[in-house]
């Protein structure tokens, strides 16, 4: 049962990751680490081929072995989070969305931030 629920919230995290590469205020990266996550618990086959994954992988293997993320990725999300909050204030968000969104966006921010960069590729 565990391994159903395992695998549902892996496919439906997988679903939303994907559609991050696309959709601008979509994050792509928690919800693809999520979905290794929980792959992991659930199929080995559909974890296997997450890690093999050409955009996926590389971001996921980072993670799993260095828990980093990359500075590129890092400026991606905090430019996403900056431009979230200002469309949000923008069109007049509900006060106590500014107020929690104004709250728990720095707190993201300054997680992301202090990861380290990974190791540096043979390329940089």
């Amino acid at each position: 049962m565990f391994r159903t629920l395992w695998l549902l919230i892996g496919l439906t995290s997988l679903a939303l990751g994907i559609a991050g590469v696309v959709l601008p205020l979509l994050p792509t990266t928690p919800f693809v680490l999520l979905s290794a996550y929980c792959f992991a618990r659930s199929s080995p086959r559909l974890h296997d081929w997450l890690l093999g994954h050409k955009l996926f992988g590389p971001l996921i293997r980072n993670w799993e072995q260095h828990r980093a993320i990359a500075p590129r990725a890092k400026l991606l999300a905090v430019v996403s989070m900056a431009v979230v909050f200002g469309i949000s204030f923008l069109v007049g968000a509900p006060t106590r969305v500014i107020i929690i969104q104004a709250v728990i966006l720095p707190a993201t921010c300054l997680f992301i931030l202090t990861r380290p960069n990974g190791p540096r590729r043979l390329s940089e």
